[in-house]
């Protein structure tokens, strides 16, 4: 059986650029997926809860992480369950509203999270270290900002 060469066909330059990032951002999450797993039994959702609550000096709200990750309010929730069951996550009372609590890493859970930190980095390594230099990281930053400002969405 004969195989084609696919085409993406006559797209313009900024449909290329789309695509670019839809790729890079598939791939790139992929790896990083893979090797959390894979080394530390993480999934990259887990993860990045867990990145948003190493960076807090208080613990913080589910609803607060939902509006903060590319996760709903409820997949916080269940990935806290899940965090809380491994003993990385602990939930307090919120000081404010009684029937609220707050989510934050615990000892186990930093020392977790530094760990799979530097797996993440260590997937991505090849692809922002090897191959992109300062310009080249300092124009992805440029770019980002753009699109994630309220004129950019």
């Amino acid at each position: 059986m004969a195989h084609n060469e696919l085409s993406m066909g006559g797209l313009t330059p900024r449909d290329h650029a789309f695509y670019g990032l839809v790729w890079a951002g598939t791939t790139l999450t992929a790896r990083v997926d893979q090797a959390l797993v894979r080394r530390h039994d993480l999934p990259l959702s887990w993860f990045e809860v867990m990145l948003w609550l190493n960076a807090q000096r208080e613990p913080v709200a589910p609803s607060e992480l939902g509006a903060r990750t590319l996760l709903s309010r409820s997949q916080v929730s269940r990935v806290a369950d899940s965090l809380q069951a491994r003993g990385l996550v602990e939930r307090v009372p919120s000081p404010t509203d009684a029937r609220s609590v707050r989510i934050a890493l615990t000892g186990a859970g930093r020392r977790a999270f530094a760990e799979a930190d530097a797996t993440r980095r260590e997937a991505l390594a090849e692809a922002f270290d090897d191959r992109l230099d300062d310009a080249d990281i300092a124009a992805l930053q440029s770019i980002w900002s753009k699109l994630k400002s309220p004129g950019g969405s």
